[in-house]
């Protein structure tokens, strides 16, 4: 396990949430919980931080986590994507003389990511042979069985399922907004999150909140209380 990277990509400009990234969460910074699990999982050979941000730098730093350099103007847009960043640092760690065999990109905002799903999610990429694995959630309801709304009026997106048994189609997922794990000469070939031999880490819908607004802030955080309420104040 000592050749994998932890990197959480944390920028400072979050526009929905102002520093979100470092927001506090029930005590503590969030980005916290995500640095927590990744020290605590034994996984890793380094844990970092890539962030435009001098104060989230500070603070990652100052809770076990490398910033060995800042992210370039490139890479701390709105429009930069998660796969830019990663492939940023690598690039950088090469120059410096550091390459990895795996690597996992955890995101700053996800207080419900723990060192066991993260040592889970390492052993599942290893003995699947896969090039990633990703944390990903079950849709509460069938997809298939989805509305839209036009001129004022309610349709279905697929009519052709209107008399089809929900429990009769095939489960979706989505991306649960944890961690992704991959190994990186099969990323840098094609530099994108989603690789076509990629499986997947099924997370339970009570441990997964997107956070995008204040209201979902507020329910991560009553969802993380509910979780941990037989061990309040181990932390």
């Amino acid at each position: 396990m000592s050749k994998a990277l932890a990197i959480i990509p944390a920028r400072g400009g979050s526009k929905r949430i102002p520093r979100k990234n470092i927001k506090d969460f029930l005590g503590f910074p969030i980005i916290k919980y995500s640095i927590e699990a990744a020290l605590e999982s034994g996984c890793f050979a380094e844990v970092m931080v890539s962030t435009d941000d001098a104060e989230i730098a500070e603070i990652a730093g100052k809770l076990g986590a490398k910033v060995p350099f800042l992210r370039s103007e490139k890479t701390s847009n709105d429009f930069a994507t998660t796969a830019e960043v990663i492939e940023e640092v690598l690039v950088e760690y090469k120059k410096r003389g550091q390459e990895f065999e795996c690597c996992c990109s955890i995101y700053p905002t996800a207080p419900f990511i723990s060192a066991d799903k993260l040592k889970k999610g390492y052993r599942l990429l290893q003995e699947s042979n896969a090039d990633a694995a990703l944390a990903v959630v079950r849709y509460a309801y069938p997809i298939q069985r989805a509305l839209k709304i036009e001129n004022e009026r309610v349709e279905m997106i697929m009519p052709e399922n209107l008399s089809v048994r929900s429990q009769d189609l095939p489960p979706a997922y989505h991306d649960a907004g944890q961690y992704y794990w991959f190994k990186v000469k099969a990323f840098l070939k094609n530099s994108k999150i989603l690789s076509p031999n990629m499986v997947a880490i099924e997370v339970p819908g009570s441990e997964v909140q997107d956070i995008d607004n204040e209201d979902d802030w507020k329910i991560a955080e009553m969802k993380y209380e509910v979780m941990h309420s037989d061990n309040r104040g181990a932390r």
